[in-house]
């Protein structure tokens, strides 16, 4: 009875006016009703409203005063209902907060050092290029081995920061790594300059003033330092014979050929340091293209004493 009584209600307020001009009038049925009279007298009649049309009207009314409970109503009306914060999760934020807030300071002080690191390797880098000129080594080691005082004290201001994180080395490591690896391959330049052999990982270590139990030299670093320092020695050798040293070439490639064979016995993968190492084989056959040039030329001095062959 309710769903037929809607229905007629609806029916009646949609359609009548359209049917009332559409279809011509019967002279033999009653006229159409308004809607507005059709409830008025179902209203008399029972003493209240259709349930269909009291919903509407309850959630027009509601729609039209602000919503349910004040809250605007879904899409449009005034600001959403308040949502506790949990105090579990502001308590976790806040603490990612002040751990963050704590990693950026130690970083600013870490990048601070490294950029004077920086400073002295270029300045010590400077020094080393007079090598090229025909400058004694001894006068061009003497300056650019004043510097080493500056990185031990850098370096060891590094350390006191990397203290105060104990177990946090390699999160921080990548803001020292390049200077680090420059200063490898200088120290390692200016090392075989003066010794002809090569500089070793503690003594690198020593040189920086470094300790391997607390602040120690990442091995990745020294053996990428030493793919740097191969990269200078192709132009060493050139500018040597132009200066008429030509024993030079055949002591540097044995150096050379004596690197670049310890390197093939290191399983590297394709990382930055395995690119570094592809790139020594272009530095060693520039040195043996200069001592067979210097061969041919019968530049070279004979060996005093030549292995005897087997």
């Amino acid at each position: 009875m309710r769903v037929a009584l809607r229905t007629a209600v609806f029916y009646s307020a949609t359609s009548s006016v359209s049917f009332s001009r559409s279809l011509p009038r019967n002279p033999l049925l009653p006229p159409l009703l308004p809607f507005s009279s059709l409830l008025r007298s179902f209203s008399d009649s029972s003493g209240s409203l259709p349930p269909m049309v009291m919903t509407t009207t309850n959630a027009a009314a509601t729609a039209a005063a602000g919503g349910v409970d004040g809250d605007g109503g879904g899409c449009g009306g005034g600001q959403g209902p308040s949502i506790p914060f949990s105090s579990s999760m502001e308590t976790q934020f806040e603490y990612f907060r002040d751990q963050l807030e704590e990693s950026g300071n130690v970083r600013e002080l870490i990048r601070s050092v490294a950029s004077e690191i920086e400073a002295v390797l270029r300045v010590m880098h400077a020094d080393l290029l007079l090598v090229h000129q025909s400058i004694p080594p001894p006068e061009v080691l003497k300056k650019a081995n004043a510097q080493i005082g500056v990185l031990r004290g850098h370096y060891g201001r590094l350390a006191e920061i990397l203290r105060e994180c104990p177990g946090q080395y390699y999160r921080y490591h990548s803001d020292w790594r390049s200077e680090t690896q420059t200063a490898v391959s200088l120290l390692a330049f200016s090392h075989w300059l003066g010794t002809g052999s090569l500089l070793t990982h503690a003594e690198a270590e020593n040189k920086l003033g470094l300790d391997a139990s607390e602040f120690g030299l990442d091995i990745e670093d020294y053996l990428t330092g030493l793919c740097f320092m191969s990269n200078e020695l192709p132009r060493y050798v050139v500018n040597q014979v132009t200066a008429g040293d030509y024993d030079c070439p055949r002591n540097l490639l044995k150096f050379l050929t004596e690197l670049h064979s310890a390197f093939r016995m290191l399983n590297l993968r394709n990382d930055f340091l395995r690119k570094k190492f592809d790139g020594m084989k272009y530095d060693l056959r520039r040195v043996e293209e200069v001592y067979y040039d210097v061969k041919i030329r019968g530049l070279a001095p004979t060996e005093s004493n030549p292995e005897p062959i087997a």
